[in-house]
């Protein structure tokens, strides 16, 4: 299941996500991981949560970055949830489309049982309408 946090560049999309991972921290049973375009929110992070730094990694498509997704929940069995931030930059989206990936992303952690928050620049109302009910905050 997928969580959308949303508005333009600059909105405090990152500050919401960073303070929903390290709440989560508070309570998880499982896992946590943080996934961004750098390591530049290393030292926000409590230091139960697991920091991925997707640019070290050569992602150059959206669809390698579904597949590091994927590669990211089959490796860790206890992982709980997994956020994800910078979203068109970290998933290396090019031109605007990004709702396949997010479909992908949304069937996948449903069916390993992984939430997924994501911070992306879009705002809500150019979302397509079957990606609407997922934001949890609109900015």
């Amino acid at each position: 299941m997928v969580q959308l946090i949303v508005g333009e560049k600059g909105k405090g999309k990152t500050k919401i996500l960073l303070d929903k991972v390290n709440e989560a921290a508070k309570n998880a049973k499982g896992n946590l991981v943080f996934v961004d375009k750098d390591s530049s929110h290393m030292f926000e992070l409590k230091n139960s949560i697991r920091l991925v730094n997707v640019g070290e990694y050569l992602i150059r498509t959206s669809e390698e970055f579904t597949g590091f997704i994927s590669g990211i929940i089959s490796a860790d069995h206890d992982l709980e949830q997994l956020f994800i931030d910078t979203y068109l930059i970290s998933a290396a989206v090019k031109d605007g489309k990004y709702e396949e990936s997010l479909k992908k992303i949304d069937e996948i952690s449903t069916k390993f049982n992984v939430s997924v928050t994501i911070s992306i620049s879009v705002e809500k109302d150019s979302l397509p309408e079957e990606l609407k009910n997922k934001v949890i905050v609109a900015l």
